[in-house]
C-alpha cells in the first residue's frame, strides 16, 4: 500500500442551518442560531492499494458470500470460490466479492494510513474511490479534519497574576481568637442580649392550640444570632433582659416539612443570661489549650501554618490560572467539532453523575432554575476554554519535544489500577485490547507539559510584585507538594 498525505485550506463552516442540523451551533436570543468554534482543519490521505493486497479480502468475500448462496451439494459457508463463480456467473461472482472486499478491507487500510502519516483525527473520513472500484489497483482518497497543530510563543515564561500575600497579624490574631473562643466560658450578665450571648428560656410554640416538639423547652440554653429555630426569635430577644415575656407568630418555613406555611404563635420567658467569656491570652492557656509553651511560640507556629495553607493554595490555583493564561498564545479557533465533542462529553458526564443520585438534567435545571439555552451555553463556554488548554498542552508537548517513558506509563496504570480496584495487567491488556494506551501516553505527556508551565512561569500579586510560593523545607520547585500529575480533564 502506498499513500500520500496534503494540507487543506481550512474549511470554513457551512449555512446556520447546517451547523444546526450538525449540532455545534446554538440558540441565541434573537433565535438565530450561532456557529461555536472555528473552522475546520482537513487533510488528504491519497491510498493506492495494489491488486495482489486487495486479494486476500475478495478470498474472505468469498467465503461470506457462500454463506449466503445456497448451493446443492454444499453446505453453507463451504462452495469453494471456483463452485460459487460457476454458480452465479464469474463476473457477477467477482463483482459481488471485490464490492464486499472494498467495504470491509477500506477501513482498514484507511486506518493504515492515517498511522503512518500520524495524522489524528477528530471526525469521521469523507472517502471517494477514483479507481479499481471493480478491477486493478484500488486507489481511494479520504479527506478527514484533524486537531490543528499549534505553535506557541512566549509559553516559557508566562506572567501569571495571584492574589497572594504574607500572613498579616490580624490573621494569626483571628486564629488565636478562635482558639480562645472554643476554651470559653458563661457568666451572669444583667446586660441586653446581644448576638453570640446566651439566655436561658423557657418557650413553647403551638400551632392550632397544639404545642409542637421542637419548639417547646424548659430552661433551654439558646445563643441569641444562631436563627437555630426562627429568625424572628432572635429578633425578639436582642435588646431583652432576664424576666422578659415575648409573644409573638410566625409563619414556618418549608424545613418544618408537614407544618410548614402554618401559623405557630410563641411563648418566651427570659430566665436568665450569660456572656461568653474568653481566657487569658497568656503562657498558661497557651500550655493548656496546645503543645506549645509561650504566646509566641504560639504565634509563630500559627504564622508558619497559615502561610503553608496559603501557598498550598496559590499553587492549586497557579496551575488553572497557568492554562487561563496558555489559552491566551492559542493563535487558531477551537474547531466546533471538537467544542461539539467536549460540550457533549461534559454533559452526558453530568447526566452519568446524576443518574447515580437519581436524578436527571432535566431535574437539575428545575431544581436549580436554569433554563435549559443558557446551561448549554455555558456548557459550551467552558467547552471552549478546555479545547483551547488541550490545544496549548499539546503545543508545549510538541515544542519541548516532551516524552513519556515506560516507567511513567506503568506508573499511570498502577495507579489506574488501584482506583479502579483491578490488576495492573488488566488494566494494561484493556487499555491495549481497546487501543487506549496512546491516549494514556498522550495525558501523561500533557500533564507534563502543565507541570513546565508552572515551572517556568513567572508569578506576581496584584500590585506587580514577585511571589515566590515555595514551601518551607521543599527543596525544589512550588509544585513539589502539590504535583499529582493530574490532566486538564480530570482538573
Amino acid at each position: 500500500m502506498r499513500s500520500t498525505v496534503e494540507s487543506l485550506p481550512p474549511e470554513a463552516r457551512g449555512s446556520a442551518a447546517d451547523s444546526a442540523d450538525a449540532g455545534d451551533a446554538e440558540a441565541t436570543d434573537d433565535g438565530t442560531v450561532a456557529v461555536i468554534g472555528g473552522p475546520a482543519h482537513r487533510v488528504r490521505l491519497s491510498v493506492s492499494v495494489p491488486a495482489e493486497e486487495l486479494e486476500s479480502a475478495i478470498d474472505a468475500a468469498f467465503k461470506k458470500l457462500a454463506r449466503e448462496v445456497r448451493i446443492p451439494g454444499f453446505r453453507p459457508g463451504k462452495a469453494p470460490r471456483r463452485v460459487i463463480e460457476a454458480h452465479i456467473g464469474a463476473d457477477e461472482a467477482r463483482k459481488a466479492a471485490r464490492a464486499q472486499a472494498l467495504e470491509d478491507a477500506l477501513p482498514q487500510f484507511y486506518v493504515d494510513a492515517v498511522e503512518e502519516h500520524a495524522v489524528e483525527p477528530i471526525a469521521p473520513p469523507e472517502i471517494e474511490i477514483t479507481g479499481g472500484e471493480t478491477e486493478g489497483d484500488l486507489e481511494f482518497a479520504a479527506v478527514v479534519e484533524v486537531r490543528p497543530e499549534v505553535r506557541l510563543t512566549g509559553y516559557d515564561s508566562l506572567r501569571v497574576e495571584l492574589p497572594f500575600r504574607p500572613v498579616a497579624d490580624e490573621d494569626v490574631d483571628a486564629q488565636l481568637d478562635a482558639l480562645r473562643d472554643r476554651y470559653a466560658g458563661l457568666e451572669d450578665s444583667e446586660h441586653p442580649l446581644v448576638d453570640d450571648a446566651y439566655a436561658t428560656i423557657d418557650i413553647t410554640g403551638e400551632v392550632n392550640g397544639e404545642a409542637v416538639p421542637g419548639l417547646t423547652a424548659s430552661d433551654f440554653l439558646y445563643r441569641v444570632g444562631s436563627a437555630m429555630l426562627v429568625p424572628e426569635l432572635d429578633e425578639q430577644l436582642r435588646g431583652t433582659t432576664p424576666g422578659a415575656i415575648l409573644e409573638f407568630s410566625v409563619e414556618l418555613p418549608e424545613r418544618f416539612g408537614e407544618i410548614a406555611g402554618e401559623t405557630a404563635n410563641f411563648r418566651v420567658v427570659v430566665k436568665g443570661a450569660q456572656a461568653k467569656v474568653l481566657p487569658a491570652l497568656d503562657d498558661a492557656f497557651v500550655a493548656e489549650a496546645s503543645e506549645c509553651e509561650t504566646v509566641d511560640e504560639l504565634r509563630e507556629q500559627l504564622r508558619t501554618r497559615l502561610d503553608t495553607v496559603q501557598r498550598i493554595q496559590a499553587q492549586m490555583a497557579l496551575r488553572d490560572r497557568v492554562l487561563e493564561v496558555a489559552v491566551e498564545l492559542v493563535p487558531v479557533e477551537p474547531p466546533a467539532t471538537l467544542v461539539v465533542s467536549e460540550t457533549r462529553r461534559r454533559i452526558e458526564d453530568l447526566a452519568h453523575r446524576l443518574s447515580h443520585q437519581g436524578a436527571t438534567v432535566e431535574e437539575y435545571l428545575a431544581a436549580t432554575g436554569q433554563e435549559a439555552g443558557a446551561f448549554v451555553a455555558e456548557v459550551q463556554s467552558t467547552a471552549v476554554q478546555a479545547v483551547l488548554a488541550d490545544l496549548a498542552l499539546r503545543a508545549v508537548v510538541a515544542q519541548e519535544e516532551i516524552s513519556v517513558g515506560e516507567d511513567e506509563l506503568t506508573a499511570e496504570i498502577e495507579r489506574v489500577a488501584e482506583r479502579t480496584g483491578r490488576k495492573p495487567a488488566k488494566v494494561r491488556r484493556d487499555l491495549e485490547r481497546g487501543g487506549a494506551i496512546e491516549a494514556v501516553r498522550s495525558e501523561i505527556a500533557r500533564g507534563k507539559a502543565l507541570e513546565f508551565l508552572v515551572d517556568h512561569a513567572v508569578v506576581v500579586d496584584e500590585e506587580g510584585n514577585p511571589v515566590d510560593l515555595t514551601l518551607p523545607g521543599a527543596a525544589d520547585g512550588p509544585d513539589d507538594e502539590t504535583n499529582d500529575e493530574s490532566t486538564p480533564d480530570e482538573e
